[in-house]
């Protein structure tokens, strides 16, 4: 009986740390965007970095007049640039205001999520 119950614990121990042990290698398997929001991100760090104020918003400004535009439509790279450095703008701010650091945080997540699939549904079709 002993026996029994041991190797039953035993053989659901083995089943929970092999769907464990596949489901973390699942995690963490990066998609074409996601690398190239890496490549981006580190071709852009620093120049982002050393942006002021009037050059962010400038930057800011030209993404959403392109991203609205019915006219224009962005590739995938022109896309993620532009969100990738407004994300990394977050860095900048939480250099400079330390006590905004939760809402930096916050902001360069939200923008790192942006998705180029969720832009092209937005876009009206073109016929």
């Amino acid at each position: 009986m002993k026996k029994d119950l041991f190797s039953t614990f035993i053989g659901l121990g083995l089943c929970l740390f092999f769907s464990l042990l596949c489901h973390g290698q699942s995690q963490n398997e990066k998609t074409q965007d996601d690398l190239l929001k890496e490549r981006l991100s580190i071709q852009y760090k620093t120049k982002v970095l050393n942006f002021n104020l009037k050059e962010f918003d400038a930057l800011f400004f030209e993404f959403f007049t392109k991203k609205e535009d019915p006219n224009i439509l962005l590739s995938k790279e022109e896309f993620y640039t532009y969100t990738v450095q407004i994300a990394l703008f977050s860095d900048r701010l939480k250099a400079l205001y330390p006590d905004k650091k939760a809402i930096a945080e916050e902001n360069k997540k939200k923008w790192m999520s942006e998705r180029y699939e969720d832009y092209l549904q937005s876009k009206p079709n073109k016929k």
